[in-house]
């Protein structure tokens, strides 16, 4: 059994409100609502853990029931940091669960293919993560604005969602995270933290991340909604 667990409970800070993004709309549907489509359209998924914020689970019901998603079978509170919500989302799943897939909920952009790649990539080496090369130059700044050096882009990549991995690990992963009290950004670093392999899966397509009100017309355009 494969598991998503689509995360949607930010504070959503850089809106400049409290306003939630996940539940912003973008074109006919909430942002959130595209990426929920896209799991529930994937072959290769067989239920979805809706995380959101506390005072979001009647809206998050809404949703799922709006749009159709079957697949939903649970929907859970966050926690305070992005690591407390996806482990909220684990004690929810499946016990029979033999591949979990974290997404954010805030990258409508996400397709059944790419879902499907990053399972590929973890049935065969334990993870797969979506990702795409950094061609922009990167200079590093120890403080100020003035430049240190510039570091080397062919060896960059921006890391994304999905993320996918053999449940297992990512149980191990994050009681280690739990044990030793550290704060993680994704679930890749909880699996570094163990000493585990991350391998990517390549995505060339746009996979942007809603997090100000500007990127909305800029996903609407990238999904062709406009």
């Amino acid at each position: 059994m494969n598991t998503a667990i689509v995360v949607a409970a930010g504070k959503s800070e850089r809106m400049g409100s409290n306003t939630d993004k996940a539940f912003l709309n973008l074109g006919p549907k909430p942002v959130v609502a595209w990426s929920l489509l896209a799991f529930e359209q994937c072959q290769e998924i067989d239920q979805i853990i809706l995380v959101v914020r506390k005072d979001q689970v009647l809206a998050a019901k809404s949703v799922v029931q709006m749009f159709g998603i079957s697949k939903a079978r649970q929907i859970v509170a966050g926690g305070a940091r992005r690591q407390d919500s996806v482990m909220n989302g684990m004690e929810a799943m499946d016990p029979e669960t033999r591949v979990v897939v974290v997404h954010d909920g805030a990258r409508p952009c996400v397709t059944p293919e790419l879902i499907e790649e990053t399972i590929k990539c973890a049935r065969r080496n334990g993870c797969g993560i979506a990702a795409a090369r950094v061609w922009d130059t990167i200079k590093y700044v120890e403080r100020g604005s003035t430049v240190d050096h510039t570091v080397d882009r062919a060896k960059l990549w921006a890391v994304q969602t999905p993320q996918a991995f053999g449940a297992d690990l990512l149980r191990r992963a994050y009681r280690a995270v739990t044990e030793q009290k550290v704060t993680v950004t994704d679930e890749a670093g909880a699996v570094e933290l163990i000493g585990e392999p991350v391998r990517l899966v390549e995505w060339t397509r746009p996979n942007l991340k809603i997090t100000t009100a500007e990127d909305l017309p800029l996903a609407a355009a990238a999904m062709k909604i406009m």
